[in-house]
């Protein structure tokens, strides 16, 4: 089974990373789901996902999963709050019966550098470690995107809501940020791990 990473961060909050390898039909025996997605890939990566709900949560009520207006998938019960990113052959979830959560994964590539003036603030560009520019630049993408997903509600401008203190590249950390729309000003914390060419980053409720 190649559950790659697990983190249990509290008794009401856990994260895992999934290394996709088996075909779909292992997901559907336990995922009684039949996603509308047409693309092999995606419909994979989109089992691959629930089944790491209830690997993480085995009381995990998947059939009660809607999307939300803004693409968001929720349960509208709130007995778990949950967060999946998809990225390549990994998928990774985080489950919370605290509060909102987000999870973002994604690999080192290129095409980072090349947007990362979309969604870096002057003063953030100002702390990036020029010796490990792509990967630091990683880590605040993959950070904001985090962001993105616990807040959940869409129209979201990534370098002005989405506010990141200057910290340290190395391969793990913590990440102080501000989300700052009219509709929410909130002060989130911020983990992440950088192995293998793959960032994770996660918040939680503290």
């Amino acid at each position: 089974m190649p559950l790659i990473r697990t983190i249990q961060i509290d008794p009401e909050t856990r994260l895992g990373v999934w290394s996709i390898e088996e075909p779909e039909s292992f997901f559907r025996e336990r995922v009684n789901i039949s996603p509308d997605i047409h693309h092999p890939h995606k419909r994979l990566q989109h089992l691959a996902g629930r089944y790491l709900l209830v690997t993480l949560f085995p009381e995990f009520p998947l059939e009660k999963i809607k999307v939300s207006s803004s693409r968001k998938p929720l349960l509208l019960c709130d007995s778990f709050h949950f967060s999946i990113s998809h990225c390549g052959d990994h998928v990774a979830a985080i489950v919370s019966s605290k509060g909102a959560v987000g999870i973002d994964i994604e690999e080192v590539k290129d095409k980072i550098e090349r947007v990362s003036h979309k969604f870096l603030s002057p003063g953030e560009r100002e702390f990036i470690d020029p010796r490990h520019s792509l990967s630091h630049k990683t880590i605040c993408w993959s950070a904001k995107e985090a962001m993105f997903k616990w807040y959940g509600l869409g129209s979201v401008d990534f370098k002005e809501n989405l506010v990141l203190q200057p910290f340290v590249y190395q391969s793990t950390g913590f990440i102080t940020a501000n989300f700052v729309k009219p509709d929410s000003n909130t002060r989130l914390y911020l983990q992440y791990i950088m192995e293998n060419g793959l960032c994770l980053a996660w918040t939680h409720p503290v």
